[in-house]
C-alpha cells in the first residue's frame, strides 16, 4: 500500500510540473498576434499525452507488484535472493542507454548528425546487453538453486525481472520501428526523427527509474524509504 501510495505521489508530482509548464496563469485576451505556445509543435502534445498514461499505467503495475512483494515480506518473513554482481553492470548498462538517448534527442534537436548515429547504436547495444545480462542472472540463480517455482521471493523476483525486461525488448522494438520509418522516407533532416526518440528516451527515462526502484526492493534497501513514507501518511 505504502509503495502505491508513493508512486501515486510522484505521479501527482511529475503532473504538477507538467501543468506549471503549460502556461495555465495566461491571459490570452490580453495577449496582442499569434503567440504559439513554447514546446507545442504540431503532433506533439498526442504522443507526449500518450506516453505519459503509458508509463504511468506500467508503473502502476510496478507499483503493485512492488507493494505486494513488501506485504508478503512483512507477513511472511522471506530470504530475499542474494541478487549476483551481474545485477550492478546490468543497471550500469541501463543508465548508459538511457544517457545516449538523451544525446539522440539533444543532437536531432540540435539538427546535427555529429553524435546522432554513435548515441543510437550505443543505446541500442546497451539495451540489448543489459537483456542479456539480466538472463545470464536468470540462468545463475537457477544453477544456484533459485528457481521460478520455488520460494515465493524467487518466483517474485522473476516474475518482477521478467515483465521489465519485456518492456525493454518492447521499446527496443518501437525505437527500431522510428529509425526505420525515418530510413524509409529518404529525408536527411535529422530534425524529422525528434518526435520519436524523444518518446522514445521518455520511455527508457521511466523504465530507468522503474528498475533503480525494484532494484533498491529486491535489494532490501526500500525498508527504511517506505518506513519514512509511512510516517508521512499516517
Amino acid at each position: 500500500m505504502t509503495v502505491i501510495l508513493a508512486f501515486l505521489a510522484l505521479v501527482a508530482l511529475a503532473a504538477g510540473l507538467w501543468l506549471s509548464q503549460q502556461h495555465l496563469a495566461a491571459k490570452p485576451w490580453l495577449e496582442t498576434g499569434i503567440a504559439p505556445l513554447a514546446g507545442h509543435g504540431p503532433g506533439r502534445a498526442p504522443g507526449i499525452i500518450f506516453i505519459a498514461v503509458f508509463v504511468t499505467v506500467i508503473g502502476g503495475l510496478f507499483a503493485m507488484l512492488g507493494s505486494a512483494f513488501v506485504m508478503q515480506i512483512e507477513e511472511t518473513p522471506w530470504e530475499l535472493v542474494p541478487l549476483p554482481g551481474r545485477v550492478w553492470l546490468n543497471t550500469a548498462l541501463l543508465l548508459l542507454a538511457s544517457l545516449c538517448l538523451q544525446f539522440v534527442v539533444m543532437s536531432a534537436r540540435a539538427g546535427t548528425q555529429r553524435w546522432l548515429r554513435g548515441s543510437l547504436i550505443a543505446a541500442s547495444i546497451a539495451t540489448l546487453a543489459f537483456l542479456a545480462g539480466q538472463m545470464q542472472v536468470w540462468i545463475s540463480l537457477t544453477d544456484g538453486g533459485y528457481r521460478l517455482d520455488g520460494t515465493p521471493a524467487a518466483s517474485f523476483f522473476y516474475l518482477i525481472t521478467g515483465l521489465h525486461g519485456l518492456h525493454m525488448l518492447g521499446g527496443i522494438i518501437a525505437l527500431a520501428m522510428v529509425c526505420a520509418r525515418h530510413a524509409g522516407t529518404g529525408s536527411g533532416d535529422v530534425k524529422a526523427l525528434l518526435p520519436g526518440v524523444r518518446l522514445c528516451a521518455l520511455y527508457w527515462h521511466a523504465l530507468l527509474a522503474f528498475w533503480l526502484m525494484l532494484f533498491a526492493l529486491l535489494q532490501g534497501w526500500g525498508n527504511a524509504f517506505l518506513a519514512l513514507c509511512r510516517a508521512a501518511v499516517s
